[in-house]
């Protein structure tokens, strides 16, 4: 069976941290656990890198050890993810001041992965969202993405 290939932002990242947010950093732990049987690949973008890079030096060096346990594969930007990330913004769709959160689900489209795994729910796992990159994608000869949550993608969480 082939494997699902998730885009890992980096609020995914951030949330297997997030002490102050219990229910999601369990269901964020419990996400990696099915990550560590290997039945999904997971990429990042040198952008999830570049916004890890921004934390303070404690969480930047527990998120660096994070994602070196993990071992995700890290896209490189390029043209193709730069144009498609100004045709979403262009679509107004996420507002160009969060250009980062089109440039995540770009770079997980133009590189043809299946899913873009996210906590942000103000720009990204959102109906408009996945309604105006899908049609965008279609108009651009790109295949549907889906873009949900890590609840949604892990098959059992027992609260």
């Amino acid at each position: 069976m082939k494997k699902l290939k998730l885009y890992l932002d980096t609020s995914i990242w951030n949330f297997y941290y997030a002490n102050d947010a219990y229910e999601k950093m369990d269901i964020t732990r419990c996400f990696f656990n099915e990550i560590e049987t290997g039945k999904y690949e997971i990429y990042i973008s040198e952008l999830v890198i570049a916004e890890i890079n921004g934390a303070n030096l404690e969480k930047q060096n527990l998120l660096e050890r994070l994602i070196v346990k993990y071992n995700p594969c890290e896209l490189k930007s390029n043209f193709e993810v730069e144009e498609l990330a100004e045709k979403y913004i262009a679509a107004n769709f996420v507002p160009a001041k969060y250009e980062a959160d089109a440039i995540h689900i770009a770079f997980a489209v133009s590189y043809n992965l299946d899913v873009v795994v996210s906590w942000n729910f103000r720009h990204i796992v959102r109906l408009k969202t996945r309604l105006a990159v899908n049609g965008i994608n279609k108009i651009e000869g790109y295949k549907e993405i889906e873009i949900c949550s890590p609840e949604e993608v892990t098959e059992y969480y027992e609260r």
